[in-house]
């Protein structure tokens, strides 16, 4: 499976990032442990939500989709309350 997923910083709320991965515990620890360079500034993080696809080329077209504006639009209404 492949998980597009949503996280939030504990410390700083503000701090959001979406990606995508195979091993979602595992990516939530990497984020935590601060092996993503992007998001170490901000850990701890949360999982807030996350959508699971059997398709690959699907996980990515929705990832991108939730980073692009109508898509960020989409999440704030539906993922980020």
């Amino acid at each position: 499976m492949f998980y597009v997923y949503l996280i939030k910083s504990i410390s700083f709320p503000e701090q959001k990032y979406i990606g995508m991965t195979t091993d979602l515990k595992q990516r939530l620890r990497d984020h935590n442990s601060g092996y993503s360079l992007h998001t170490s500034k901000y850990k701890p993080w949360k999982l807030i939500n996350y959508v699971a696809f059997s398709s690959k080329n699907a996980a990515a077209e929705f990832e991108q989709y939730l980073k692009s504006g109508s898509g960020q639009a989409f999440a704030n209404r539906h993922f980020w309350k």
